[in-house]
């Protein structure tokens, strides 16, 4: 399992469990961290090369950390399955054109093959909140830059993740939304580093399979190259990574299942996010449904 931008080796609990798409009684499963979410080596954390003194990183270069974590630390040469949500299924499908023979299977969750120009600037106004927020101090701070954090929450978990359906049906006073953003601003505080969402979010804006050496840029002829089974999951009115970007990018993928998230739900890029019950249930049916086909019930897991 490969985790969503900002988010860590829980990120898909919801998912992990008896009965559940990911059953430990089927499979051997492995919940990562990727580069730059403070947990493993990150700008927050590391003791050479601290803070804005961190090199950039790309997703494809946190899919090569976890080829070396199953290769060279566990001795594995071939999984069943790579699976993430948003950020993660990113990675997911990097996956499958940097290792095409690593896996059996991809499972792709609100992905986006190469990013377009929308997501890339809600990254930009996101990072804009925070390096403009004078707390940040070039990004020495010691404290959370708090108003700039505030302000990405409000514009990337609150804005681009969610729905305007989503609000309608949980607020029927539109003022009342305004203590509820307080609080999940506040919450965004203990949530993740600002350096670390920088570079996280630098990473998310220059995704694009085709720059996987071998393939000179060419976003179509690298996804051509993917030959584990895959299926990918859209949401509805995703506004953060645009459900036109991976329907576009299935076509190029040789026997590809696209799939929205809960027809008849209109949660965009959150029904990736585990909080809503239809969503939850679409996701663990169809997903475990998938792995079931590809390894006979789990046979061939054992």
């Amino acid at each position: 399992m490969v985790t969503a931008i900002g988010g860590n080796h829980h990120r898909l609990d919801f998912m992990i469990g008896p009965g559940k798409a990911l059953d430990p009684d089927k499979y051997f499963i492995i919940c990562t961290d990727a580069i730059g979410n403070g947990l493993t080596t990150s700008p927050s954390n590391s003791k050479s090369q601290p803070r804005m003194r961190f090199p950039k990183f790309s997703l494809r270069d946190m899919v090569e950390s976890q080829y070396r974590l199953i290769k060279e630390k566990f001795g594995i040469d071939h999984v069943i399955a790579v699976i993430g949500p948003s950020m993660g299924g990113m990675q997911t499908l990097q996956w499958g054109v940097s290792h095409p023979d690593t896996m059996d299977a991809l499972v792709a969750i609100v992905p986006l093959s190469k990013t377009p120009a929308w997501s890339v600037a809600v990254m930009e106004a996101s990072r804009k909140a925070i390096m403009e927020d004078p707390a940040w101090k070039e990004g020495n701070y010691d404290a959370p830059p708090e108003k700039g954090i505030r302000l990405w929450r409000d514009i990337v978990n609150l804005l681009a993740a969610r729905t305007p359906d989503m609000y309608s049906a949980q607020f029927e006073n539109g003022l009342d939304v305004l203590p509820w953003m307080e609080l999940q601003e506040t919450a965004a505080l203990k949530a993740m580093d600002a350096n670390d969402w920088i570079y996280q979010s630098w990473a998310y804006d220059r995704h694009d399979v085709g720059t996987t050496p071998g393939f000179d840029g060419d976003t179509v002829k690298a996804l051509e190259s993917i030959r584990a089974k895959t299926l990918i999951f859209t949401g509805t009115k995703d506004l953060l990574n645009p459900d036109f970007e991976p329907a576009q990018a299935a076509k190029h993928i040789s026997g590809a299942k696209l799939m929205t998230i809960g027809p008849g739900t209109v949660t965009g890029h959150a029904s990736a996010g585990g909080f809503f019950p239809a969503d939850v249930e679409f996701l663990n049916r169809e997903a475990g449904a998938f792995l079931d086909g590809v390894t006979g019930g789990g046979r061939k897991s054992n």
